[in-house]
């Protein structure tokens, strides 16, 4: 069985995170959820599980950071195509979040874009194509 990752972001307004990450292309499994918290899944294995402050301090002693004003993780979700890549974002603008806070990754086996949600959690969303990695790299090492 693949390993699976579960994300822990808290959140100041649980309707409005659920509303948003449904808008990305995420989906809220209703089994894992409540009013203090949202499971949005984007796949078999990567959940993002959004919680109130409240709920999220029952899980740690230390201060929840303002995700608008210091960083402590970035995550970044593959996509199929850099079409797929431009859509998510487009998607995360439109339901309220930021596009492109960090600078666009465009390589010639690359691509990548950025969003924020509206709590400063920042996602990356990155295309590759392995294919043109794997001769680059052969070809770098030869």
């Amino acid at each position: 069985m693949p390993r699976m990752i579960f994300l822990n972001l808290p959140v100041t307004d649980l309707k409005r995170a659920t509303a948003f990450y449904e808008a990305v292309g995420a989906t809220r499994n209703p089994q894992f959820s409540d009013e203090t918290a949202s499971c949005m899944v984007f796949s078999e294995t990567i959940y993002a599980m959004l919680t109130t402050h409240e709920k999220f301090r029952q899980f740690t002693p230390k201060p929840i950071s303002d995700a608008k004003t210091s960083n402590q993780a970035l995550f970044c979700l593959s996509a199929d195509s850099r079409t797929e890549v431009d859509d998510i974002v487009s998607k995360a603008a439109a339901a309220g979040g930021v596009a492109d806070p960090s600078p666009k990754d465009e390589y010639s086996f690359m691509y990548g874009r950025s969003f924020e949600d509206p709590d400063g959690h920042m996602w990356g969303v990155n295309w590759m194509d392995m294919a043109a990695f794997a001769a680059q790299s052969d070809m770098a090492n030869a």
